[in-house]
């Protein structure tokens, strides 16, 4: 008997032991009825039947074998897409999701073994079958996949939004503290829970931005008329009452108004002087360079301190990484890793460009701004 034939006669059994297999990937199955259980199984069997009675030329059967088969445009989710989604909502992990299919394969192929005489076997069939088992599990790793990233950015706005009024309430509580004046200690107290809740707030804007572009929306960017001279001033005033400890110089030349967004700005000059005193050498100073005389606007943060590797600068802007001197470390203040991120994300979104390079003398981050507002995405 041809396989799909076999599939199609057989179907109650295969999915007795599709069923069997799937209410032990505990603790998702655990209460899960035996319609969950086979969920989509009978569709995605019927759909490798009709597979393997269907000719094929050896092009679409290699880039079947890849899971690259082509989807007929407007066609819906396939069975396979559609149960990955079921089962990443019934709390699967990708491990039982593909175990699922590994089980399927193997019992298919033993049940119509025991069927049939071995001289009967068809060879074909068996590489014709696993290719769609093949194409059937990308599918259903690419939606699973897409579906788990989906809830994880949606809890990380949630999570992010919500944490925002009780941290606003701990730092007026700190700051009513502060002007009560009394005593020592408790105003040492409550400089330490301001500073901390500006940090932490700081961490919450980080990981809200992060977020959004993760969600295909970009950072939000509002423009309006901005002197980077003063706002600079002004944000590293802040940033060096933060770090009594450090020094940190401003140079500028020319002029260096343009159209901005100046919040936007100033988180990013926060994040690369963070990052210069976080990663430079504690003794040199920290420079802020402003440089008006082109027709975009240079802004460029250097500090003193270990070269970095290129193959470290080269994804020194990407999401959570770490350079190679710090794998399996974790930041004394607790930082995301999505500083450099952000701030690449701030100067997209003003149409600018953004580049580090590293020597024995220096780090340098030079940001390059046009000075019209020139977003490459906004938000929606």
């Amino acid at each position: 008997m041809r396989l799909a034939d076999f599939i199609l006669r057989d179907m109650e059994a295969i999915l007795v032991s599709w069923e069997a297999f799937a209410s032990v990937q505990l603790p998702a199955a655990k209460h899960m009825k035996s319609l969950a259980l086979r969920d989509h199984a009978r569709q995605i069997l019927e759909a490798v039947a009709k597979d393997l009675s269907t000719s094929q030329s050896r092009k679409a059967q290699t880039a079947k074998s890849l899971g690259q088969a082509p989807l007929l445009t407007g066609a819906p989710e396939t069975a396979a897409q559609t149960h990955a989604v079921l089962r990443a909502q019934s709390g699967f992990d990708i491990n039982q999701l593909t175990a699922e299919y590994r089980a399927l394969r193997a019992s298919v192929l033993r049940l119509w073994g025991d069927d049939s005489p071995p001289e009967s076997t068809h060879l074909d069939d068996i590489i014709r079958f696993n290719e769609a088992i093949d194409q059937a599990l990308a599918e259903s790793v690419g939606f699973f996949s897409a579906q788990v990233d989906q809830a994880r950015n949606l809890f990380l706005g949630m999570l992010g939004h919500d944490l925002r009024n009780p941290l606003q309430t701990i730092q007026m509580t700190a700051i009513y503290l502060a002007a009560l004046n009394a005593g020592a200690k408790v105003t040492e107290a409550a400089g330490r829970l301001i500073n901390s809740g500006r940090h932490m707030h700081a961490l919450l804007d980080d990981l809200l931005d992060y977020n959004r572009t993760n969600l295909g929306l970009g950072i939000n960017i509002t423009p309006g008329d901005v002197d980077l001279s003063q706002l600079c001033a002004s944000a590293l005033d802040q940033l060096r009452a933060a770090n009594p400890g450090r020094r940190i110089g401003l140079e500028m030349q020319g002029d260096t108004c343009g159209s901005w967004d100046s919040q936007r700005l100033q988180q990013l000059l926060g994040n690369l002087v963070r990052n210069a005193i976080k990663h430079g050498a504690p003794d040199a100073p920290v420079y802020v360079g402003l440089n008006g005389d082109a027709p975009e606007v240079v802004l460029e943060v250097r500090n003193s301190g270990p070269v970095i590797e290129q193959s470290d600068l080269d994804q020194i802007f990407d999401p959570l990484k770490r350079g190679s001197d710090n794998e399996n470390k974790r930041d004394a203040d607790g930082s995301l890793g999505l500083g450099l991120y952000i701030a690449r994300e701030i100067v997209k979104g003003h149409g600018g460009s953004i580049e580090a390079r590293s020597d024995e003398t220096e780090t340098v981050f030079a940001v390059r701004l046009p000075r019209s507002h020139n977003v490459e995405y906004e938000s929606t």
